[in-house]
C-alpha cells in the first residue's frame, strides 16, 4: 500500500519469521511469468496469515482466489494435522502454479483446489469452515461474504485482504469507481454488522479481521 515507509516492512520482516524457501521460489516465479504479480501475499502478509491459522488451529479452510497458490500454503500451515483447505479460482493459465507447488509441498493431500466460478461453486461446499480468507474479484465481495457465512460457525474466522484498496478508499475522489465504491460499502457493512466482529488491520493493502459471533 502506498505511504508505508519501505524501512518499517523490511525492519517487521527481520524480525519476523523467515518465509520457506518453497514460498521464496513462487514468489520469484510468479514475479518472472504472471502479468500482475502483483496480486502476490507479500512475505511480511504471508507470515501474518500463518501466524493467524495456526492460532485458529482449523479443521478446514475455504480460500476464495487462489491466484499462484502463496496465500493457499501460508493458511494451510495452520491446518489440523488431518484439516483441509479448499481455495476456488476461475483463471485456468495460473493451474501450472497449483500443480507444481502444492505437489512440492508436504501439504498436497490437504489441499483441495477448485476451478471455476466462485459464485457457482460456493453454495455447493458443505459447512463448517473454521476459516474463510477472501481475496478474489473485488467488486463481488459482498456477494461472497454472503455465501460464505451459512457455511461458517461462531466462532469461524473471515478474513478479506486489499480492503483499503491502494488508499482509495479513503477520499471520495474515487467514488465512481464501481470497484472503489464497491469495497467502501463493504468495509461499511462488515463494521456495522452485527453477525460478526470486526477489525480492520494496515498491513500491505489492508486486512479485515472478522469473528463470527
Amino acid at each position: 500500500m502506498k505511504g508505508i515507509d519501505k524501512n518499517w516492512l523490511e525492519y517487521a520482516l527481520l524480525h519476523s519469521d523467515p518465509v520457506p524457501e518453497l514460498l521464496q521460489k513462487l514468489e520469484r516465479e510468479t514475479y518472472q511469468k504472471v502479468l500482475q504479480p502483483r496480486m502476490l501475499t507479500g512475505p511480511l502478509q504471508g507470515r501474518f496469515l500463518s501466524l493467524v491459522a495456526k492460532l485458529v488451529q482449523p479443521k478446514r479452510i475455504l480460500e476464495i482466489g487462489t491466484f499462484t497458490g502463496y496465500a493457499t500454503l501460508c493458511l494451510a500451515e495452520g491446518l489440523e494435522e488431518k484439516g483441509e483447505i479448499y481455495t476456488i479460482d476461475q483463471n485456468e493459465e495460473l493451474v501450472y502454479f497449483h500443480e507444481k507447488y502444492f505437489k512440492k509441498s508436504h501439504l498436497e493431500k490437504q489441499i483441495h483446489f477448485c476451478l471455476g466460478n466462485a459464485q457457482k461453486i460456493l453454495p455447493k461446499l458443505d459447512g463448517p469452515f473454521d476459516l474463510v480468507y477472501l481475496d478474489a474479484d473485488k467488486i463481488n465481495y459482498d456477494l461472497y461474504f454472503e455465501c460464505a457465512l451459512p457455511i461458517m460457525q461462531r466462532g469461524s474466522l473471515f478474513i478479506a485482504d486489499n480492503v483499503l484498496w491502494d488508499g482509495k478508499v479513503l477520499g471520495k475522489e474515487n467514488e465512481k469507481d464501481s470497484v472503489t465504491r464497491a469495497l467502501k460499502e463493504f468495509n461499511i457493512k462488515l463494521k456495522n454488522d452485527d453477525r460478526i466482529q470486526t477489525v480492520m488491520i494496515p498491513i500491505r493493502d489492508g486486512i479485515t479481521l472478522s469473528w463470527v459471533s
